[in-house]
């Protein structure tokens, strides 16, 4: 007699829940863009979200605890020529934000903590080498600044976003990149092309260690990295079914698991859950999620349950695990798009009766603070993301500095650089600057001076300036006076010697007495010059006591 034993596991009972309407938000103008994107990116603090926008794009940031309905003028992230395709929050500070738009432009926004309070048109740094719109843009796990951008030009690009330049690109995909991910350490790239093909691609060169075709079907496809190294896909049959796939690398033409689902045309976004190794399908269009647990056992991807609204969904957002509720043992927390304009919040839960912190659940996850710099992923350094406990509750980003970055100087543009007001960026100043306008203060390329010290210094050097002439302007006004008090004593001095020569003197000087005459002149230039002397030392005391102490 055969018997089979119930499968043991924790999430066995997972339930889905649609928190009411006043706790979640409405009347927001869902982009009507047909490309295939989630619209919808959330972390601890903030959510965000791409609308329809006239005369370019735009989306907008609202503060989680900001729920009820929107007003229509509420201030949005609007710097974009075209619409915006694709958004990401930075993994390691909440409050910086990428996005790619049709204008070929991606673009790194820092937003303030208290949220906008009106419209933010300045990003903190804009990466321009794409020549065809961009569509995908997704961070480094765990290295700082690094950011991966994927375009219609059918190129990858990785960034340095301290630097705010094109550090790899990878021209290794013949068409249109669908999807990309990176594993847990962030040293492998999965994407999805559509020439049906899956590539597993070294990102620091640009190598496709192995490619495979991932399903026949012609439609959009997606791939997620699991945590334990192996593959989950998304896609269509020649039939136009959807299907997921399990695959293993170094074996991806041979697939672990391949399940048909059902006959829908909406592209599936696979929403992976490191910590509970559970995964979420949610179709564009569908008014369900799908969930299954990932297990080394067959049949490997167990179906748990599937999550029904009365709505289809325009896009979702999956928030990290570091802003679900842990006292309600909340595993996941998704924000589902309607097209009807309302943002619908649905909390997955497993019941439990004790209120305690339950451990089995909440496994050390991801936290904010980076493994690596910029310069040391890129110099062939990898390390698995830093994990925090759960056992606090919501780990929010605390005390994180704007982000910085140090463009490097271009030879070849004479253009003079922009002002660093209104920007949040430490840009360094050019030397052509510094050649066309002596008195600015040199600053050599790729100093990273802080904006706030140089501006501080540029305060100081237009302070000391103004004082210098307000000084000058006085010296001026006290030689003047300095000159009328010199002239009238001197006329006065005169005047007074004449007369006193006239009646005093017994005689007028005259031709028969040249000796008298002679006297008389060299005594009267003897007193002029004895009375010029005494005026002028009346005129540096006077100066001396009008100026300040710390003038003279």
């Amino acid at each position: 007699m055969s018997f089979r034993a119930v499968r043991v596991s924790k999430f066995r009972h997972v339930y889905g829940q649609a928190m009411k309407r006043d706790q979640c938000y409405d009347n927001i103008r869902v982009s009507k863009s047909s490309w295939d994107s989630t619209f919808c990116a959330v972390n601890p603090k903030f959510l965000a979200i791409i609308v329809e926008s006239a005369g370019g794009g735009a989306f907008i940031v609202l503060p989680l605890a900001k729920v009820g309905r929107i007003n229509p003028d509420h201030p949005l992230v609007g710097g974009h020529k075209g619409p915006v395709l694709d958004i990401a929050w930075c993994p390691h500070n909440d409050n910086v934000i990428a996005s790619g738009s049709e204008d070929c432009v991606v673009k790194v926004w820092q937003v303030p903590d208290h949220g906008l309070s009106r419209t933010l048109t300045e990003p903190v740094v804009e990466l321009l080498y794409h020549q065809r719109r961009v569509g995908l843009v997704l961070w480094h796990p765990s290295a700082q600044n690094v950011l991966l951008t994927a375009g219609s030009d059918n190129l990858v690009v990785i960034w340095n976003v301290g630097t705010g330049e094109p550090t790899v690109v990878i021209d290794s995909h013949p068409d249109l990149v669908y999807s990309a991910c990176w594993n847990w350490e962030g040293s492998k790239l999965l994407t999805t092309c559509k020439d049906k093909k899956i590539r597993i691609i070294d990102p620091r060169n640009g190598n496709v260690d192995e490619e495979a075709i991932c399903h026949e079907g012609s439609k959009a496809t997606r791939a997620i990295y699991l945590r334990n190294g192996l593959v989950f896909t998304t896609g269509f049959s020649k039939m136009s079914e959807r299907q997921y796939s399990l695959r293993a690398p170094g074996h991806l033409n041979d697939p672990i698991v391949m399940v048909e689902l059902d006959t829908s045309n909406g592209v599936m976004f696979p929403l992976y859950d490191a910590d509970t190794n559970m995964v979420y399908l949610c179709g564009k269009g569908d008014s369900v999620i799908r969930y299954f647990e990932i297990t080394p056992e067959p049949p490997f991807v167990h179906y748990i349950n599937t999550f029904q609204t009365p709505d289809p969904q325009r896009g979702i957002g999956m928030m990290p695990k570091r802003g679900v509720d842990v006292t309600s043992c909340e595993i996941t927390r998704f924000f589902r798009l309607n097209n009807s304009g309302l943002c619908q919040v649905v909390s997955m839960t497993v019941p439990r009766k004790s209120e305690l912190f339950q451990e089995d659940l909440y496994p050390d996850t991801p936290g904010d603070v980076p493994a690596l710099s910029a310069e040391e992923w890129f110099a062939g350094k990898d390390d698995n993301p830093i994990l925090v406990s759960m056992r606090s509750g919501s780990q929010l980003s605390t005390n994180k500095q704007d982000l910085k970055v140090q463009k490097k100087h271009n030879v070849l543009s004479k253009m003079p650089p922009r002002s660093p007001s209104g920007s949040q960026s430490a840009i360094a100043d050019s030397p052509d600057s510094a050649a066309n306008n002596p008195q600015a203060p040199a600053s050599p390329p790729n100093s990273g001076v802080p904006t706030k010290v140089v501006e501080e210094l540029m305060d100081e050097i237009r302070r000391l300036k103004s004082l210098l002439v307000k000084h000058e302007k006085r010296i001026r006004a006290l030689e003047a006076r300095a000159a009328s008090s010199s002239s009238a004593d001197l006329n006065n001095s005169t005047g007074s010697a004449n007369t006193s020569l006239i009646t005093d003197s017994p005689s007028t000087p005259t031709a028969n007495n040249p000796q008298q005459s002679a006297t008389t002149g060299s005594g009267q230039q003897h007193e002029n010059n004895h009375v010029s002397h005494d005026t002028n030392a009346n005129v540096a005391k006077t100066i001396a006591e009008d100026m300040a102490p710390d003038e003279v």
